[in-house]
């Protein structure tokens, strides 16, 4: 199986009392599949991940799969920095239906080379479901590193990555290493076409909740040869981009879904709201593109 070109890591819709809102996650990854998307991204870090129960996320992935269908694919965040733990929910969420689990770098513990190694392939061992792998130094403390990676995808469901060092030559380092059929994603917008340059796949989009067919738009003009309509894409989204990471994600995103006029609600804690500054940032950049 391959995933799609366009993955979001979809926000996870709260209710005034901060719990998840199942219903408007439904509503939202049905505006997500219409507006562009080939998939979702199920508790993701910008799902808010860490401030959700396992019990929590395996509601979400049934809640969302059941209806996109077969209209687009539903991936579920499963890894964490517990093995065992990220065994439990993948095996769990294989039987909600989903279509495939990313796994994210185990954060905090920092585990050498070998040891995410051994982590990532326990796990792809008591699952069929095919694996997208998460590097995110940025938020894990550990950056896998291009030969890890590169022994990772000889493991057959292990099929993709979601690489969000920042690095192009790491991305260069990577391609080089791994077979035609393991797939690089984009896991930062603004660098979705660097990538695709340098041999990725796709994205996993942040920006995808706004200007999900821009940006499909963006990746099929490049595919196809369109180059300088590409460019000139990305310097049009390049501000959206950039203005969702004005602070911590997934605050500003979530900001502008609710002011696109999608209710998903507040962030919970450690979260927190968008001050009065980044929240007029957003609508300004929101205006300039069209989406108010």
């Amino acid at each position: 199986m391959v995933f799609g070109r366009l993955l979001t890591a979809m926000v996870t819709p709260f209710d005034k009392d901060l719990e998840v809102d199942y219903k408007k996650a439904q509503e939202l990854a049905q505006y997500l599949i219409a507006n562009g998307n080939d998939g979702i991204v199920v508790a993701g870090t910008t799902g808010e991940s860490p401030a959700l129960s396992n019990s929590e996320k395996l509601n979400l992935f049934k809640a969302v799969k059941e209806v996109v269908g077969k209209k687009g694919q539903v991936i579920a965040g499963t890894g964490s920095n517990s093995t065992k733990d990220s065994i439990e929910l993948t095996q769990a969420a294989a039987e909600s239906g989903v279509d495939g689990v990313m796994l994210v770098v185990p954060y905090y513990n920092k585990p050498p080379q070998d040891a995410l190694y051994q982590h990532f392939s326990a796990i792809a061992q008591t699952t069929k479901l095919p694996i997208l792998l998460y590097n995110v130094p940025g938020r894990t403390s550990t950056n896998m590193l291009p030969d890890t990676i590169s022994k990772l995808s000889k493991v057959p469901n292990i099929i993709a990555i979601k690489e969000a060092a920042g690095d192009m030559d790491q991305v260069s380092a990577i391609k080089a290493l791994v077979s035609e059929d393991f797939f690089i994603y984009s896991g930062d917008d603004s660098l979705t076409l660097p990538m695709l340059a340098l041999g990725g796949y796709g994205v996993v989009s942040v920006a995808g909740h706004i200007v999900g067919k821009e940006i499909k738009e963006m990746i099929n003009n490049y595919l196809v040869g369109n180059i300088k309509e590409a460019q000139k894409l990305h310097q049009s989204l390049f501000p959206l981009f950039k203005t969702m990471f004005i602070t911590t994600n997934p605050i500003p995103v979530k900001t502008a879904v609710n002011l696109i006029g999608i209710e998903v609600g507040e962030m919970r804690l450690p979260m927190i709201s968008a001050t009065k500054e980044q929240k007029d940032e957003i609508l300004k950049i929101l205006g300039e593109a069209g989406k108010l």
